[in-house]
């Protein structure tokens, strides 16, 4: 089990050691109460100069090894004497930025000791510090031979942290195949991480625990901040969140009270010197600083209220907006924001082009993009086959009424080539994307507001060319005297001439509009970023660092729960970004636990997602076991090389470990695990009959493929191309503000004198599209050190075991293969979804890519 190491620890030898660490980055989540003050305190990590790292030696840093074949008295792992840092390393090639690397020499006697297989860490100093790495090395006769401790932990003062923290020996191994000295401290280390449920939570604590979304309103701050609990009902369930223990509001004691202080188990915190740290607070400046610039501009009557006309839009990209100095001197100048915000207020805002219309400015308003963007925009994972016509709610009646299409099949037919309704359903022709039932029950409160909206249906015809077109759209809206009544529908059908190609450019927009605002709370924020989180958190609880799969899952989770904290503070909060920039405003959040209700977790697999939704029937012969009934779909025809590559990496890593089902049920870990994952973490949907049982192999195989999925290449294909497509807001509106015009009425008139403007006072506003656009641009980017699937952040030292290193090598040599085959098939002109009206070839799911906003590259975590 510890072949290579015995060689290091012959009797009365010194072991000599590398510790690998970094100081304390100032651009921590917690360290400021507004992005603003980093320019006070600095940009990036305390400099690491000679002066700076002499206070790591002395006695201010000890280490101890832990045997891992000589117990003590209490059958625990003996402990060597201290020792401490001693020397600072000035240059080592394997240093990242803003590392230190120092010697460390322990005294060890192998026949009294045996082999270290663990190691004890203390800190004296005032400030924390991150620990990337101890390595054991330069043995007499052995100096090739090296031993890893992969660590990537703050490391407390021992005064605050009272537990002694440790770090395990890189090698892999299942509870059953512990050295029998280090079970009791690999039991011990996961009990210190569950905590005991108990208490508010400390900035140095690593404890990992669940609660509700119940830290999303202030209802002590104005009752219109009140928001309703997620989670713990069946009513609003949802996924849990990481447990902070802050005390109840006044006025809710259901509620968490509000805090400056956003706890997260502390090496969930960035410990990565990475332009991450700055797009993180590029989104916490955008919520507290530039936001309220924003509306002061505004307000003030510096800038006029709504866009003109689509040219005004496009300087944007051009010429940007000024604003007087003075309002500018509120926002710091993170290097994120540098690029749109100038501090001399000549072109304040001044976004790059977004690739939708970096080509053709006028292929947003084209039914094909229009269509296109269903299989290959930033939410192509929502369109369904048409299993019926018309199409039927499954509203409850006797609440709402008969929702019923009122779409005709004379509304169809002189579009589909010749074919009856009948005979395009039969044949897998027609699509739709239905934007209805969800919004029906919370419309009525929605269109109270200044928003003016519409449930959509929309039909789609699949052509002989294998590109879409849209054949009917029908608006509907709430009855005025009353839901029991039905709706008020209204079908549009394509024009292109006159007013009527107007009405029918709005007809798709508001259909737009819904779409974003699905994506956003539903496919983005729900379906990643809310149910990854419960993994992380029984991850952390109940599998060791040493258990295959954490080391499996682990690169997946990184900044997940930070960015996640963020977002509950700055985005998705009463009165957040989110609530003032989209369609569903304070509802949002409670709309996305309404769809949690239909979520199913083995259905996120790709596979069975597009079985689904009826565009993949099964098919052994297919290469990828499904046949797509779209064949030039994009995403799927992508996103299922990518499930393929991780499977096989998973199924390989996975047999490496289990040699049999058996060995499976009675690893005690991965259980409790799995146990408290369905039960608590997603407890609101515990009784589901369809989680695996995990007791097989295969359903350990499916049920990591699926999380790898979902943490990575599902939400690189639905994050990275907001900016490209959302970033021009003709292309993807978040609200609509106004109803259709009706024939005979002034505003019908308007619309036939000067369209543009009527659609911009329809569409998202202009103050809404300039806080819009900033986020988005900002969730689209690649930090500098991002890690792309196939690689990892600790190289090849997270573990030692040969066949799990080259399992791993053959999956980054497949992802490689899949990239080039993606690039050929953007270069075939006979795949017109690829491309499209706008000239933009689908890149999303290539698996690389460089630092900033690319329009690719597929991260293995949620970190942005």
């Amino acid at each position: 089990m510890f072949s290579g190491v015995t060689s290091l620890v012959n009797r009365g030898q010194k072991i000599k050691g590398t510790v690998v660490l970094m100081r304390k980055n100032v651009l921590d989540i917690n360290s400021l109460t507004s992005a603003k003050g980093i320019i006070g305190q600095g940009l990036g990590f305390v400099g690491s100069t000679i002066d700076n790292l002499t206070a790591f030696l002395g006695r201010s840093v000890s280490l101890q090894l832990i045997s891992a074949t000589k117990p003590d008295g209490n059958g625990k792992g003996k402990v060597g004497k201290s020792s401490f840092l001693e020397g600072i390393i000035t240059s080592l090639p394997t240093l990242g930025a803003g590392q230190s690397a120092f010697t460390v020499h322990f005294e060890w006697d192998e026949a009294e000791m045996g082999i270290p297989g663990a190691f004890y860490i203390k800190n004296f100093m005032q400030t924390e510090f991150f620990l990337i790495s101890l390595t054991l090395e330069e043995i007499p006769n052995h100096a090739n031979t090296q031993v890893h401790f992969v660590c990537n932990s703050w490391i407390y003062n021992a005064k605050n942290y009272k537990t002694d923290r440790i770090f395990f020996y890189n090698k892999t191994y299942l509870p059953s195949e512990t050295p029998a000295p280090l079970v009791k401290y690999r039991e011990d280390e996961l009990k210190n991480l569950r905590g005991d449920g108990t208490g508010e939570r400390k900035e140095y604590d690593r404890i990992y625990d669940y609660d509700v979304y119940n830290d999303l309103g202030n209802p002590d701050s104005n009752e219109k901040y009140a928001r309703p609990v997620l989670g713990g009902s069946s009513t609003l369930p949802y996924p849990r969140r990481g447990r902070t223990g802050r005390p109840p509001t006044k006025k809710d004691p259901k509620s968490e009270r509000p805090s400056d202080f956003v706890y997260l188990p502390r090496d969930e915190a960035f410990g990565h010197l990475k332009s991450s740290d700055f797009l993180t607070y590029g989104l916490k400046s955008v919520a507290q600083d530039v936001m309220p610039v924003l509306t002061d501009a505004f307000d003030g009557n510096i800038l006029t209220l709504e866009f003109d006309n689509f040219a005004e839009v496009d300087k944007l990209y051009t010429g940007g907006i000024t604003l007087p100095t003075n309002f500018l001197s509120k926002i710091a100048p993170l290097p994120v924001l540098k690029e749109i915000l100038r501090t001399d207020g000549e072109q304040f805002l001044k976004y790059p082009p977004p690739k939708v219309m970096q080509v053709n400015k006028s292929a947003w308003m084209t039914d094909e993009e229009f269509a296109r963007e269903t299989l290959a925009g930033v939410n192509p994972n929502v369109i369904k086959s048409l299993e019926e016509f018309p199409p039927r709610s499954k509203l409850d009646s006797k609440e709402y009424g008969d929702h019923t299409s009122t779409m005709k099949k004379e509304h169809l037919e002189p579009n589909l080539d010749g074919l009856t309704v009948e005979q395009a359903i039969e044949k897998k022709k027609l699509f739709i994307l239905d934007h209805h039932d969800y919004l029906i029950p919370y419309l009525r409160r929605i269109n109270s507001t200044k928003t003016k909206a519409y449930a959509t249906r929309t039909i789609f015809f699949l052509k002989d060319d294998g590109t879409l077109k849209p054949l009917a759209i029908e608006l509907s809206k709430p009855h005025p005297q009353g839901e029991e009544h039905g709706p008020v529908s209204d079908v549009y059908l394509p024009a292109h001439e006159g007013v009527e190609a107007y009405i029918w450019l709005l007809a798709k927009a508001y259909v737009v509009v819904n779409d974003s605002c699905y994506h956003q709370l539903v496919s983005h924020w729900l379906n990643t970023h809310a149910v990854v989180e419960p993994f992380v958190i029984a991850t952390n609880r109940h599998l060791s660092v040493v258990h295959p799969i954490n080391k499996l899952l682990s690169p997946h989770y990184r900044d997940t729960m930070n960015i996640n904290s963020l977002a509950r503070k700055a985005l998705i909060n009463a009165d957040g970004i989110i609530e003032q920039t989209f369609l569903w405003g304070r509802y949002a959040l409670e709309m996305s636990a309404v769809h949690y209700k239909d979520w199913v977790f083995l259905d996120q697999a790709l596979p069975n997602d597009l079985i689904k939704r009826g565009v993949a029937v099964k098919d052994s012969s297919s290469p990828h076991g499904v046949h797509l009934v779209i064949e030039d779909y994009p995403y799927a025809n992508d996103g299922l090389e990518i499930w393929d590559a991780i499977k096989s990496w998973v199924q390989e890593y996975v047999f490496c470990y289990y040699k049999s089902d058996d060995a499976l049920k009675q690893d005690t870990e991965l259980q409790a695990w799995w146990k408290e994952l369905v039960e608590v973490g997603h407890g609101d949907k515990k009784n589901e009959t369809w989680w695996p049982k995990m007791e097989t192999r295969n359903e350990l195989i499916e049920a990591s493929t699926t999380l790898i999925w979902i943490a990575s290449a599902l939400h690189a294909a639905i994050n990275f191309g907001q900016y490209p497509y959302g970033g021009y807001i003709l292309n993807r509106p978040t609200l609509s503000r106004r109803f259709m015009p009706e024939k005979g009425s002034p505003e019908y008139d308007e619309l036939g004198k000067n369209h543009e403007k009527v659609f911009l006072k329809t569409i998202t506003g202009k103050k809404e599209t300039l806080i819009d656009l900033t986020v988005i641009e900002i969730l689209s980017r690649h930090a500098s050190d991002e890690c792309y699937l196939g690689e990892r952040d600790d190289g090849e030292f997270w573990t030692c075991d040969g066949e799990a290193l080259d399992a791993f090598k053959r999956f980054g040599k497949r992802l490689a293969e899949i990239e080039g085959r993606l690039m050929e098939k953007n270069n075939d002109g006979s795949l017109k979804n690829r491309s499209g009206p706008a000239k933009m070839p689908y890149t999303l799911l290539y698996p690389s890519s460089e630092e900033g906003l690319t329009f690719r590259g597929i991260p293995n975590s949620i970190s942005i």
